[in-house]
């Protein structure tokens, strides 16, 4: 299949980022079901409705896995810090997928309510197990579309700043390495100036 065949299929995921189909994210997801014939029923927060759309564009027949989606269906949710519990980590701000977590080092944490996918990957990382998981009603049909298309945006943003930091990390350890090797470099350079300058004293000496 083509790229703009991953395009759609990423397209009807409801972008959570939630990694419950075991795969980081909803695009390596797409990814898999349109290179490598992933099965479609792995999308838990989509349940049935997605896996229909999958179906249907991936010419296979959803119904047999109907009733087990219906069983795992993961309902809309959303996180939620106590903050008289909230140490400032940020181990959570590091694990939310889509920037929904606002705070600094040991200051207190929010989850931006609009902007949280109800993925959940902010509560294992939490030492003092302060985040909730509170359940939402069902949005609407073209809410749900909204909160999907703003979650990818942020979630490509994000992704967009991590590599930037990354590569600005990779840069500065050259520099260091750099530094570090012209000072070594240096020193040796002055050890070798006072052996040349010690062994011509010593041959002047001799003669």
């Amino acid at each position: 299949m083509t790229h703009l065949e991953v395009d759609a299929v990423e397209a009807l995921l409801p972008q959570t980022q939630c990694e419950l189909c075991e795969y980081p994210g909803c695009r390596p997801y797409a990814q898999a079901i349109v290179q490598k014939g992933e099965a479609i029923d792995r999308c838990l927060p989509g349940g049935v409705e997605t896996l229909i759309r999958l179906g249907a564009i991936t010419n296979q027949d959803p119904l047999p896995m109907v009733p087990d989606m219906e069983a795992k269906y993961k309902a809309p949710s959303i996180a939620r810090i106590r903050e008289e519990a909230c140490i400032g980590c940020t181990k959570c701000i590091k694990a939310c997928p889509v920037d929904a977590i606002i705070g600094g080092a040991k200051s207190m944490h929010v989850i931006i309510t609009d902007h949280c996918t109800g993925c959940e990957l902010c509560v294992p990382p939490c030492p003092t197990d302060c985040i909730d998981i509170l359940p939402i009603p069902e949005p609407e049909k073209a809410e749900k579309h909204t909160r999907a298309q703003l979650a990818k945006q942020r979630f490509d943003k994000r992704n967009t700043r991590l590599k930037v930091e990354e590569q600005a990390d990779t840069k500065k350890g050259l520099r260091s390495k750099i530094n570090t090797q012209a000072g070594k470099n240096q020193k040796m350079a002055i050890i070798h100036a006072a052996i040349a300058r010690e062994k011509a004293r010593k041959n002047q000496k001799d003669s």
